[in-house]
């Protein structure tokens, strides 16, 4: 898949126009090269990691029918999957630092996640009784399905976020929680728990990182090193697509649910971690911190998330890979390019006006007025 994406505070605290308002946490020093970040204003650095890797997300979805006929193109899969992912998941951890509990906080937690959940594990319920030819397919809120998995984990991790401030080693302790989920085929699919605790350390270690150590990786020596770890991990990955599967990089079963031996669970829970981690740290040298033509697009990756699953699903319902030379080489470009500007389209202002209601409700009419603003 989930994500990343605007976290709950840059979700709901978005104003009517659709850009979302800077968090809390954003208004200190700047991550990128240059100050973008201020009163009212956004980092233009997280924004263009964000519209970066909801391509690369869109991108992966795409490749997915082109796997089989193409080591390459799994090999590429393989790569993207193992950070697009944990890279989203890291910023949503350090934009969830302001989380307390209180009241506000809260609210903004249900309005920015809880309600766009609802609407979209029951809309991809009705889409996919049609595209998966499942018409009885029942409508849970306990089993997020497709997309939806990162919104309910989101809405889990934030919750336990005033947890993670009191503990003495939460890295480490939110390791070993996913660790023993690894090794935990009995968990069930309620909140899809599995994949949240998995996915658990990347969110946590995003709670404890400061704007020095996006500066740190932004550095002209890690940008140029980031080139052979890429290169490095794209070799691994060629040669793992025969030998390893990428079922593990989905965080969503057990260790025995992937006919593995159960102590793999906790090893490649731990070496995913830190490879993934590697890897975050290099696709993140590689973003640029100036404003750029996307850089807007990246306050609004929630809609290009939520949104082109659908697309997604009904191109193979209606055949879009039947085509024969989509297989090739430049079918594969070609179905790349296409996933990047379907996905660039529904992140644009159109979109939002269109789709707002249910990415960004307001039911302010369903929650009583804080008692400083009652007459």
């Amino acid at each position: 898949m989930g994500d990343t994406l605007r976290t709950t505070e840059e979700v709901t605290s978005s104003p009517r126009a659709g850009t979302a308002a800077t968090s809390g946490t954003e208004q200190e020093a700047p991550a990128g090269r240059r100050a973008e970040s201020g009163p009212g204003r956004r980092d233009a650095f997280f924004d263009n990691a964000k519209y970066l890797a909801i391509v690369l997300v869109a991108v992966g979805h795409a490749w997915e029918p082109l796997r089989d006929d193409s080591r390459a193109v799994s090999a590429l899969y393989t790569l993207v999957y193992a950070f697009h992912m944990p890279a989203f998941i890291v910023v949503a951890g350090y934009h969830s630092r302001g989380f307390d509990g209180s009241e506000g906080r809260v609210r903004r937690l249900v309005t920015g996640v809880v309600l766009p959940y609802v609407v979209f594990e029951t809309a991809y319920t009705l889409f996919t009784r049609w595209t998966d030819g499942v018409p009885d397919r029942p409508v849970t809120l306990l089993e997020p399905l497709y997309l939806t998995w990162f919104l309910a984990a989101l809405f889990v991790w934030r919750l336990t976020t005033p947890l993670w401030k009191l503990v003495r080693w939460p890295v480490p302790l939110a390791l070993v929680i996913a660790m023993a989920a690894s090794l935990s085929p009995s968990l069930g699919e309620d909140l899809d728990i599995q994949r949240t605790l998995q996915f658990l350390p990347y969110f946590v270690l995003g709670l404890f990182l400061r704007p020095e150590h996006f500066r740190a990786v932004r550095r002209r020596r890690v940008r140029i090193l980031a080139v052979p770890v890429f290169a490095g991990a794209l070799a691994v990955a060629y040669w793992a697509v025969p030998r390893v599967t990428s079922a593990w990089l989905y965080h969503r079963d057990s260790a025995q649910e992937l006919s593995a031996p159960a102590w793999y669970g906790p090893v490649v829970t731990l070496a995913l971690f830190a490879s993934s981690l590697l890897l975050v740290a290099c696709f993140l040298a590689w973003v640029p911190g100036r404003r750029t033509w996307f850089t807007g697009l990246g306050a609004a990756t929630l809609y290009g998330y939520l949104l082109h699953g659908f697309v997604a699903q009904v191109s193979k319902y209606w055949g879009w890979y039947d085509a024969g030379w989509l297989y090739r080489p430049l079918g594969a470009v070609v179905v790349t390019l296409v996933a990047a500007v379907v996905v660039t389209a529904l992140c644009t202002a159109p979109v939002r006006r269109v789709f707002r209601w249910a990415v960004e409700p307001k039911p302010d009419w369903a929650f009583r007025r804080p008692v400083a603003e009652q007459p």
